[in-house]
């Protein structure tokens, strides 16, 4: 792993140069990376192909770098308000197209791999910056019918190229925990299962060493920050069938990381991991790999962490009163225009939750909760965050509005 950990720490120090900064947030569109695609058409890297057009009649396009006998193909947006990958796989590009100390590197990555690069499958979504496409079909639940015309060119290109990897790309939930713990799942990975017997034959096993390799870098970096999807078979999802039609499938999922609402520094991450397994691929780099490192990655867990926890507060209900916890998560509201969004912050929980996180939390022992207008003030699942916290004196210690602290 030497080698490896010596080539992306020396990475880590040039991201900023690789990172492509017309992508700066999440809800860009399919017009933002038209002159972005134009700019490499003009690069001897990339051979870039216009496989089909969308719904709606959006370009699709396809790059294609290397010249190597081991196949990998990269599918990013499935769904189209799921783009942290999307703007790595830019990165990605700038990387080979920079000229630098890693000229060497990269020489040796197209000699002995041939990359096939889909950055946004589902453009139509990403205009709406929603999961699905213009008929509000899941792509990634299309991989048997092939009703989308998104998925019948996915399904195309996978089996011209019968691609040797497969590199799923998808965001998830800020709210998911790597295990039953207080850290979020920042990134987390799934080998997908081919079968509902959950069999390992020799493609899955490609795929998990792949992905021990990723969890070590990423545990230098991100240390329990990682997390495993369950290996349920799902017969209708696109990486459980392309791992049944023969390709190594690594799911991607980007998750959340405190202070990092865009998801920048979980996109580096993104950039870091899949440059780990072209490293590792094109130098047949001897992983020493154990199945169990696999499975010791924590599975994900959902439904216990939130934006903010309160822990501890006081409750009055006439002349009771009662210690209660209470969990808050900010809904993203997006504007007309989809391009940026505001937050609805709503009580999501209320009781004892000791056993929930939340990325911020606030110790209010000995303190009350009240409204501005405390005649009508309760607290309520759903209902829009917005109290203070007093103490016994009656003085403001903690604001919190819209599900912030003020």
């Amino acid at each position: 792993m030497n080698y490896i950990e010596n080539f992306i720490s020396q990475l880590e120090t040039k991201y900023e140069e690789y990172k492509e900064k017309a992508l700066n947030h999440r809800r860009f569109k399919h017009r933002d990376i038209l002159p972005l695609i134009e700019k490499l058409n003009t690069q001897k890297t990339f051979e870039i192909s216009e496989i089909g057009k969308s719904t709606e009649g959006r370009e699709i396009y396809m790059l294609k770098a290397g010249r190597g006998k081991t196949s990998v193909l990269l599918w990013s947006q499935m769904h189209g308000n799921e783009p942290t990958a999307t703007q790595a796989l830019f990165d990605i590009f700038n990387f080979f197209t920079t000229t630098d100390d890693f000229d060497e590197i990269k020489k040796t990555m197209l000699d002995k791999l041939t990359l096939y690069f889909i950055p946004m499958v589902n453009p139509d979504g990403a205009e709406l910056f929603k999961r699905r496409n213009a008929l509000d079909i899941d792509l990634n639940r299309d991989a048997l019918r092939l009703e989308a015309i998104e998925t019948k060119l996915l399904k195309k290109i996978r089996d011209g190229i019968n691609a040797q990897y497969g590199f799923n790309l998808h965001d998830q939930e800020i709210y998911y925990t790597a295990g039953a713990c207080s850290m979020p799942a920042t990134i987390s990975f799934l080998a997908p299962s081919f079968n509902s017997e959950q069999s390992i034959d020799q493609n899955r096993i490609a795929s998990m060493e792949q992905i021990v390799l990723m969890n070590e870098m990423l545990q230098k970096r991100i240390p329990g920050q990682v997390g495993r999807y369950s290996d349920d078979f799902m017969p209708t999802a696109f990486g459980d069938n392309i791992q049944l039609w023969g390709t190594n499938v690594i799911l991607i999922e980007s998750g959340g990381f405190k202070n990092d609402p865009e998801k920048q520094y979980v996109r580096q991450l993104n950039f870091l991991c899949i440059l780990t397994s072209f490293y590792a691929l094109a130098y047949d780099y001897p992983a020493n790999f154990e199945l169990m490192e696999y499975f010791k990655i924590p599975e994900n867990k959902k439904e216990k962490l939130f934006d903010l926890l309160i822990r501890n507060a006081v409750i009055k209900h006439g002349s009771l009163q009662f210690k209660v916890d209470i969990g808050i998560r900010r809904e993203e509201i997006d504007t007309p225009d989809h391009k940026s969004y505001t937050n609805i912050g709503k009580i999501a929980e209320i009781g004892d939750m000791s056993y929930s996180f939340g990325y911020e939390e606030i110790d209010a022992s000995n303190l009350t909760i009240s409204g501005n207008e405390i005649h009508d003030f309760a607290l309520r699942i759903d209902k829009k965050a917005d109290f203070v916290l007093k103490n016994s004196s009656g003085n403001v210690k903690f604001a919190i509005s819209n599900g912030f602290i003020v």
